[in-house]
Order: structure tokens, then C-alpha cells, then sequence
């Protein structure tokens, strides 16, 4: 009975606080206020709060949620374990071995296209570096582009 009282409070003031907003010539947000103000009464006239109540008050009810906060806890650690480990340990030898299988030892060298030799790098001369020794990389990466 209090809460419903309470409700009824706040969706009197609520209307009343767009009634003056409305005076303003406000009228969208007196309009969103009413909305909003209009809720607890409906809550309270559907009988929501009423079951709300009766949730919180109720012992039985909370532990209940504790036992389902308990099993959402036991299912992320379980899933947790099963990511971690990979399984039983054979399991975990065999996809290892089919890892190591897998990659070429081709694989980390750059494509070049199709029918294109690899470009040679320039052969720098044995006596003074050149002044210009730090633009080598760009210049080969512009060559092998055809730039």
C-alpha cells in the first residue's frame, strides 16, 4: 500500500512539473514529462509493483538468484578451464604436431607474382659506403613495384 501511494505521488508531481513546462511553451518536453510521469501509475495498476514487493521481501527469492549467480559462475569457470587447456593430453600433443605440420617453410617469404624473377639486391662496392646508404630499402622496395 506505500509503494502504491509513493507512485501516485511521483506521477502527480510529474504531471505537474509538465504542466509548467507546457506553460513555458514547452510543449515537446512536457510532453516526454507526462509520459514519463504516467509510468509508476501504470506500474502500480497493473500490479507490477505489487510483484515486485513480493519478490524483494521473500528470502526464498533471493536465494534463488544466488543460486543462479552460482551456476553462471561454475559455467565460466568450466568454460575457462576448457579454453586454457585444449583438452585431454593427447589431444593436445596431436594439434601441436599438426601445427608444426601446417605452415611451409615457403610460407614467410614475400610473394613476387607470377613469372617474375626475384629482384637481386645491388651489389654495393667493398670501399666507401655511399652517402645516400639509408634510402637502399626505399629504393628497392620502388624498384620491385616498377616505380
Amino acid at each position: 500500500m506505500l509503494a502504491e501511494t509513493v507512485c501516485s505521488a511521483v506521477s502527480a508531481a510529474g504531471l505537474g512539473i509538465a504542466a509548467i513546462t507546457a506553460y513555458r511553451r514547452r510543449f515537446l518536453a512536457a510532453t516526454r514529462v507526462a509520459a514519463y510521469s504516467l509510468v509508476p501509475v501504470g506500474l502500480v495498476m497493473t500490479g507490477v509493483v505489487q510483484w515486485v514487493s513480493g519478490i524483494v521481501f521473500k528470502p526464498s527469492v533471493w536465494i534463488g538468484f544466488g543460486l543462479l549467480g552460482a551456476a553462471w559462475l561454475l559455467f565460466l569457470a568450466t568454460r575457462a578451464v576448457e579454453r586454457r587447456g585444449g583438452g585431454t593430453r593427447k589431444e593436445r600433443k596431436a594439434a601441436a604436431a599438426a601445427r608444426r605440420e601446417a605452415v611451409a617453410p615457403e610460407a614467410s617469404a614475400p610473394s613476387l607474382g607470377a613469372g617474375r624473377a626475384p629482384a637481386q639486391p645491388a651489389a654495393r662496392p667493398q670501399g666507401k659506403p655511399a652517402a645516400n646508404e639509408d634510402f637502399s630499402d626505399i629504393e628497392a622496395i620502388l624498384k620491385k613495384h616498377g616505380i
